[in-house]
């Protein structure tokens, strides 16, 4: 059964706007009020009618590049080890991996990242940590193929399809026309008592160019009901791809509301090309980790060869305070940045629509 309740405490932009078009909000522009999660993170006053803030104080973005992906992916978490164990207080970990397709490890959060996680946060917590996923296809397939299975006898954690279960509330994205479709989104996105930590790779996309720790989660919080074959994800981009197509804008409106704790970032072995699902892998040895999940992606969308201020999302969430996203207030801890600078080939759509 449906748990319809409304939850504030992580954003509150829903109700801001209604049920109206587009027009209620300008991606850049003027915005109503958002009472989020970052805006209190970063201590950001908020008055009805206000103008967006841009966060102007720096976010820490640990950087990490090796030849063993579970360390660096452990050590990367390591570098920030008191800030994100004093995030976490008393709240359930759910450790959110990428599960898109059950048949392209590749495309697929690695079971020695999600093991670094789980080494780093084993020591600190005493409580049965949740590995779920709600992916585009049948997630349990995905957890069989990938031997996430083990992970359940090496730690006190829990494998859930999140898919199955019975718990969600309904929100609206826009689809064509700007008309507003509901959509029914996975309630544990939505408890101010989870702590989210999006585990993902570092791929290439054909609908937004890149994905990373904020889509990640955005694109798994609405239900894909195996039985009824009906898939809420697709609602969220209905409309062919663009710059600025529906899909950067309903991941900026769902984001109001669900937004990860922590970023963890695998770009040990990357994917280029036509992610997220079919791309071609790119060795970049990396791995980033920030609480600071926008700053992290402007990172790595950075160290992809691309320019953030381009993804239209990721440079929405910068205009509303949701993040840092400004390159020249992230402090990078580890190593330089301008040591991990690549050019990934981006996907061949996107490739088109960007000029690049």
């Amino acid at each position: 059964m449906a748990d319809n309740k409304n939850i504030l405490d992580r954003r509150d932009f829903l109700k801001a706007i209604g049920l109206g078009t587009l027009g209620g909000v300008a991606l850049g522009g003027q915005m109503f009020c958002v009472k989020s999660k970052q805006a209190k993170k970063y201590g950001q006053q908020e008055e009805v009618g206000q103008l967006y803030e841009k966060v102007t104080a720096p976010a820490r973005v640990s950087l990490v590049k090796g030849n063993d992906r579970r360390e660096i992916v452990y050590q990367s978490l390591k570098m920030i080890e008191d800030e994100v164990l004093g995030s976490i207080g008393n709240k359930k970990i759910l450790l959110k991996p990428n599960v898109v397709v059950s048949n392209n490890p590749l495309a697929i959060t690695h079971t020695d990242t999600l093991r670094a996680i789980l080494d780093f946060l084993a020591p600190h917590t005493k409580k049965q940590i949740i590995i779920g996923e709600s992916g585009a296809m049948r997630t349990s397939d995905g957890f069989k193929n990938y031997g996430y299975h083990s992970l359940e006898k090496e730690y006190d954690v829990k494998l859930i399809d999140l898919n199955q279960e019975d718990s969600y509330q309904y929100r609206y994205v826009f689809g064509k026309g700007n008309r507003p479709l509901p959509v029914r989104i996975i309630s544990i996105f939505l408890d101010p008592d989870v702590y989210i930590i999006s585990a993902a790779q570092m791929k290439t996309h054909n609908k937004v160019l890149v994905t990373l720790s904020l889509k990640n989660v955005l694109l798994a919080c609405p239900l894909n009901d195996y039985e009824k074959k009906r898939n809420d994800k697709a609602s969220f981009h209905t409309t062919p791809p663009a710059v600025d197509g529906l899909c950067h804008f309903n991941m900026f409106h769902i984001a109001q509301e669900v937004y990860p704790d922590l970023a963890v970032i695998d770009g040990f072995e990357a994917m280029e090309g036509n992610g997220p699902a079919w791309g071609t892998p790119f060795e970049s040895r990396v791995a980033v980790a920030s609480l600071d999940a926008l700053a992290a992606d402007t990172i790595a969308t950075k160290i992809m060869g691309f320019d953030p201020n381009r993804v239209l999302y990721l440079s929405a969430m910068t205009e509303a305070g949701m993040g840092q996203g400004e390159i020249e207030k992230i402090n990078v801890l580890g190593m330089p940045l301008d040591q991990c600078l690549y050019h990934f080939k981006p996907h061949e759509k996107m490739a088109e629509l960007y000029e690049l």
